[in-house]
């Protein structure tokens, strides 16, 4: 008794998943290139004399929504104050 053989269905659910496995694959490995080029960026940077935990948190705070990023400030701020910090 022979095997059944697959059906297109079948055929075409397994071409899918591989390619959406290669997909996601080749798009983590150029995450992992840009990861590595943005790190070289920040070695630069502090070749250069600059704070690259600065520079990662001025990079941080430019996405943030001004005002919110305001109002954290200033609850910041205001703990550091009751703390004797400032």
């Amino acid at each position: 008794m022979s095997k059944p053989s697959k059906s297109r269905a079948e055929k075409f659910a397994k071409d899918e998943l591989k390619s959406i496995i290669e997909r996601v694959e080749r798009l983590l490995e150029e995450k992992k290139a840009i990861a590595d080029d943005i790190s070289a960026v920040y070695a630069e940077a502090k070749a250069n004399g600059y704070d690259a935990k600065a520079l990662k948190t001025i990079v941080r705070m430019r996405k943030e929504d001004p005002n919110a990023r305001a109002e954290f400030e200033t609850i910041l701020e205001t703990y550091m104050q009751a703390l004797g910090m400032l």
